[in-house]
């Protein structure tokens, strides 16, 4: 299928939901079970039966090395440009983490096929291990910094304050590996080492929970933008959606390409920086009660404007790739 058509029917499933959502067949308090369905079955399905048949052997990590290079670049760019605290380290990572999931996902099946989804379940991989401990990392430092500057104790209250710091930051590694999502792919990867084959009936389950994942994950994208309200962040939403779907994915076409990445590879960790925001940065920022709203405004329009940068980006990286 062409890459931009295949964009059309994402689009149209996540309208399907935004009209869901305005009727109200699916009601606000009903998002957070549809997100469980898709984060703790039918993605975890999805993601356990694909590493299962391709394994270890079968996994690319250089374009997910110069993706990866390219985020945290960016991140610590953002951060310290805004000043380096703790509402900028937020708004840094809401700059480069993907909706790689939800997304990313269907999106990539339906216009690259196994090939692309390889990749880009390489990418998913380390995606939010690294990213997000990445962000707790910093955050905490800057969390425990600000505190002993406030207290201005002694010697020992500085210790204490590291020491938390590097015990949050464990933590956080610790739940991204435990993630039903970098979980299962860990999982899939062990089994295809063995060699064996998974039972008709499992594989049969695993293949149609799999197909529900893109269906259900896009509709509920949709239907969470028809409960999402923007009002009083539009300008900052708005600076961070031209760096999160614009100057992302050219950073990280640049970059693979000077480093000799071509085709499929390149188009897809190009189309996954364009990406609107993940819920990931949502949870981050309501932990830390750091830029709620306007991490909510800025995960809506990135989502918004991607039904229009998403087949820009999908189509000039085709042609150049």
């Amino acid at each position: 299928m062409n890459s931009t058509a295949a964009l059309f029917p994402v689009i149209l499933l996540i309208v399907c939901g935004w009209g869901a959502g305005k009727l109200r067949w699916i009601q606000q308090e009903h998002l957070p079970g549809l997100a469980n369905l898709v984060f703790l079955m039918l993605a975890p399905a999805l993601l356990f039966r694909t590493m299962s048949h391709v394994g270890f052997d079968g996994l690319d990590f250089k374009a997910t090395w110069v993706y990866l290079a390219v985020a945290f670049a960016l991140f610590i760019g953002v951060s310290l440009f805004l000043g380096g605290h703790k509402r900028a380290i937020v708004i840094g990572l809401a700059c480069i983490f993907s909706n790689s999931v939800m997304i990313g996902i269907p999106l990539v099946t339906m216009a690259y096929g196994p090939e692309g989804l390889v990749t880009l379940i390489t990418l998913i991989s380390v995606h939010a291990l690294t990213l997000l401990s990445a962000a707790t990392l910093f955050f905490e430092w800057r969390k425990a910094r600000d505190e002993m500057q406030q207290a201005a104790e002694s010697g020992q209250a500085m210790k204490a304050g590291y020491s938390r710091m590097l015990k949050m930051v464990g933590k956080a590694a610790w739940r991204s590996v435990m993630h039903p999502v970098t979980l299962p792919i860990i999982a899939g990867v062990v089994w295809g080492m063995t060699g064996w084959q998974l039972p008709g009936v499992v594989d049969r389950t695993l293949e149609l929970l799999g197909q529900a994942n893109g269906p259900v994950s896009l509709v509920l994208v949709g239907a969470t933008l028809a409960h999402t309200r923007m009002k009083g962040e539009l300008k900052g939403a708005l600076e961070i959606t031209l760096v999160k779907n614009l100057l992302m994915p050219v950073l990280v076409f640049a970059a693979g390409y000077l480093v000799g990445i071509r085709g499929v590879p390149l188009v897809v960790i190009t189309v996954v920086a364009a990406l609107p925001i993940g819920s990931n940065v949502y949870l981050f920022s309501h932990r830390y009660g750091e830029a709620q709203s306007l991490v909510t405004a800025s995960l809506a329009l990135t989502t918004l404007a991607a039904l229009v940068t998403q087949p820009v980006v999908m189509w000039l990286a085709a042609r150049w790739a």
